[in-house]
């Protein structure tokens, strides 16, 4: 047992309740005990702390899928941990609403999860350490998972960006374009967004407008002001916050993620105007985020949207985290930096030519993600076995290491 009330909360539930229902009575319970809130407060941070403990970058607990035990993600590989003891429903119910305000719950209740940023002073830490935070049903039953922000911000070089790109980048040296951060959940993504952030906030004398759902590293105005707003929160939608910035002033604007055809084409249209434009999408190379982004729209729409993307578009970045030998994780990245030449085949529809110019464009900054996974185990820094299965095309990764 590791709340001191969860004997009594148990009675006070009738039997077979769950949902939100079984939510609202632990609530009421918790509004009339209010050392019940700060004691399950208490044991969520308890958790926290020991995931910064095991340099954890994701916990997981609650719902049946759990087994009544907290799960950590370390360097990419998620296990249980055994040490942590077992948290009932009625626990994990509590512990989970004790750390959302009264207007979350309602959220919670009424969408059934609910994701937020949540700042919790760890380890006796001057400033807040930030989390992100999921609430969400699993069969009837709240669980939740956590992912830890980045305390301090990465630098282009850190991340291995060539110089020719980390300059189309840098508002200083080009006024306009869209750049994609592409991969899978989990790859980094918001950890290159926010390097580029950091980058253009100590370099440019501009505002830059971040949209996010929510709010991830929060970036203090240094020569940039830099406005947050959270989707949710301070805007309703990210489509809605991207043409809402067009009144703001803005020379960035960055749009957390594009999940739909409405918010690419207010992202193009934004681009279009004469901004700096960068956004996230879930892709695993480069050819395939133009795909993707073409794909969303209608037909008779499409050729319209390649000639506008053709445009805009100035750099696609995917990237992926993939095991090295010491147990840790590595980036491994491909890098379009789009010429005329791409410019032309994105118009004439010749996407498959694509790839080719990113193998042959080693002087312009551009690598395919084989070549990268290449120089990694070249490096010596990853095994051939993870080269060949976190490659996008293995035919062309098993001929790399023949040669």
């Amino acid at each position: 047992m590791n709340l001191s009330f969860t004997d009594e909360l148990v009675k006070l539930v009738p039997e077979g309740y769950r949902g939100v229902a079984f939510c609202r009575i632990c609530e009421n319970e918790l509004q009339k005990n209010k050392a019940w809130i700060e004691e399950s407060y208490k044991l969520v941070v308890k958790l926290l702390n020991v995931m910064i403990s095991k340099q954890a970058s994701d916990i997981d607990f609650g719902g049946e899928r759990c087994l009544g035990r907290v799960w950590y993600r370390i360097f990419g590989r998620k296990h249980p941990a055994n040490d942590m003891g077992f948290y009932s429903v009625e626990e994990v119910t509590i512990m989970l609403l004790a750390i959302l305000q009264k207007d979350q719950r309602e959220k919670l209740y009424e969408n059934k999860s609910i994701d937020f940023a949540l700042s919790i002073k760890l380890f006796q830490e001057e400033k807040p350490i930030r989390f992100r935070g999921s609430v969400y049903f699993e069969r009837s039953m709240l669980c939740a998972n956590f992912r830890l922000i980045k305390q301090k911000s990465f630098s282009l070089l850190e991340l291995g960006i060539p110089p020719q790109i980390e300059k189309r980048l840098n508002l200083r040296h080009e006024k306009s374009g869209l750049i994609l951060i592409t991969g899978i959940t989990g790859s980094g993504k918001s950890s290159t967004l926010d390097a580029i952030i950091n980058m253009n906030n100590r370099d440019n004398d501009a505002h830059i407008i971040v949209l996010g759902n929510p709010i991830e590293f929060v970036h203090e105005s240094k020569k940039s002001l830099v406005t947050h707003r959270e989707v949710g929160e301070d805007v309703k939608s990210f489509q809605s916050g991207t043409i809402e910035a067009l009144r703001q002033d803005p020379d960035i604007v960055v749009v957390g993620e594009m999940r739909d055809a409405s918010t690419m084409a207010t992202v193009l249209e934004v681009t279009d105007s004469g901004h700096k434009v960068f956004t996230t999408l879930h892709t695993s190379s480069a050819v395939d985020s133009i795909h993707r982004i073409i794909a969303e729209f209608p037909p008779n729409e499409q050729d319209r949207i390649r000639h506008r993307l053709a445009d805009t578009l100035s750099v696609v970045i995917s990237q992926k985290l993939v095991p090295n030998k010491v147990g840790k994780l590595t980036l491994a990245k491909e890098i379009l930096s789009v010429n005329a030449s791409v410019q032309a085949a994105i118009r004439n529809n010749n996407l498959s030519e694509i790839f080719q110019m990113i193998t042959e464009g080693k002087n312009k900054g551009m690598i395919t993600m084989q070549q990268d996974l290449f120089r990694l185990v070249k490096n010596g820094e990853i095994t051939v076995e993870t080269a060949l299965n976190y490659c996008n095309n293995k035919k062309v990764m098993i001929r790399l290491l023949k040669y």
